[in-house]
């Protein structure tokens, strides 16, 4: 499975992620080197999806430091200049809370060392971003083992956006469970819904199951409800880029019509997601914020013709909040969630490792 696209090159001291704005039909490199090159790679979409933003995120502390180190040689005051980059870079995409997550576990190990030198502190923070990157692709996998047990051989499982192993530093969360599955010797197809504007599904997602040699058809998002009537779809699989303390989570636009489809058709819909996206600082998905994005997205798909009128006001929500009621589970590292979610999720994440 896929797992090289995102790699630190010691050499340059640079981050190098694949390029996902120009997947399939290219595979181009993007070098992260500062604040400034982490946060347009987050903004545009180089890399997204919830735990690589997080892994990045912590690379991005590590630029940050870098970069205050080369500013102020580290003499008196570079600890504010220091949180002043780290509060741009948290602030950079809003909805997906690896992204602070990120952050906040880097700063968490900074205030454990008083008095450490900017420069050991950068060293640290690479240390550790480098070990994330490890752990996430081994938690995608423990999480892809629960999941499995879910899927019957011969399912057709539906998803949503891209949640693999490009959505993460390696083997996935949604797809994750696919490819621990097909491990199992179960036979799985995939639904890939396109997922406007971006096309996640139909670009990302179709890509790497491809590649991996899992069977796959793309799908416009608008054909789900004929597809579920159809009975072509046995149980649907998502990421999630927040959850709430009561279970409701929050993916990529167009996931909450899924499953209400889902469920108007009696369909398990399934959230994978890790132990670091849930947030029991956000009691229910009223108060996930709403990423914006720039009506171009709609009105130029391509990036060159427009197929809106001039003039004409377009809706770019990035993110929808699906109801814990109704998710028939919720797949982490460490086990398989079910309602009630304030309960559960709660308990889990309260138990250490």
């Amino acid at each position: 499975m896929l797992n090289s696209h995102i790699r630190y090159d010691a050499s340059a001291d640079a981050l190098m992620l694949l390029d996902q704005r120009h997947l399939p039909v290219r595979e181009d490199w993007f070098a992260v080197t500062d604040l400034a090159t982490t946060v347009y790679a987050l903004q545009v979409m180089v890399i997204r999806g919830a735990p690589a933003i997080g892994v990045t995120a912590a690379y991005g502390c590590y630029f940050c430091a870098r970069e205050t180190l080369r500013e102020t040689g580290g003499a008196q005051g570079w600890e504010e200049a220091l949180k002043a980059r780290l509060s741009t870079l948290v602030e950079a995409r809003p909805t997906a809370v690896n992204l602070r997550w990120g952050v906040e576990h880097l700063a968490a190990m900074w205030d454990e060392r008083p008095g450490i030198g900017l420069p050991a502190l950068a060293t640290v923070w690479l240390d550790r971003a480098r070990n994330m990157q490890l752990e996430d692709e081994e938690i995608n996998k423990a999480m892809g083992a629960f999941g499995a047990n879910l899927l019957a051989d011969g399912d057709r499982v539906m998803t949503h956006c891209n949640a693999g192993a490009l959505a993460t530093a390696g083997w996935g969360t949604a797809l994750g469970v696919i490819y621990s599955a097909v491990e199992q010797g179960k036979t799985i197809s995939v639904i890939a819904n396109e997922t406007r504007p971006f096309l996640q599904g139909a670009r990302l997602t179709a890509w790497e199951l491809h590649k991996s040699g899992v069977p796959v058809t793309v799908a416009c998002d608008n054909a789900c409800a004929l597809l579920m009537k159809k009975g072509l779809v046995d149980k649907v699989v998502v990421g999630a880029d927040r959850i709430a303390a009561n279970g409701d989570a929050a993916n990529k636009i167009g996931t909450y019509g899924v499953a209400l489809l889902a469920k108007a058709h009696g369909i398990p819909f399934y959230v994978a997601a890790p132990v670091s996206t849930f947030d029991l600082r956000c009691p229910s998905g009223d108060l996930i914020p709403i990423e914006e994005r720039t009506p171009r997205e709609v009105t130029h798909p391509t990036g060159e013709s427009a197929i809106v009128p001039d003039g004409v006001p377009v809706y770019n929500y990035a993110f929808d909040v699906t109801p814990a009621e109704l998710i028939a589970g919720i797949v982490t590292e460490r086990g398989v969630l079910k309602a009630p979610y304030t309960e559960s999720i709660a308990r889990i994440v309260a138990r250490p490792y």
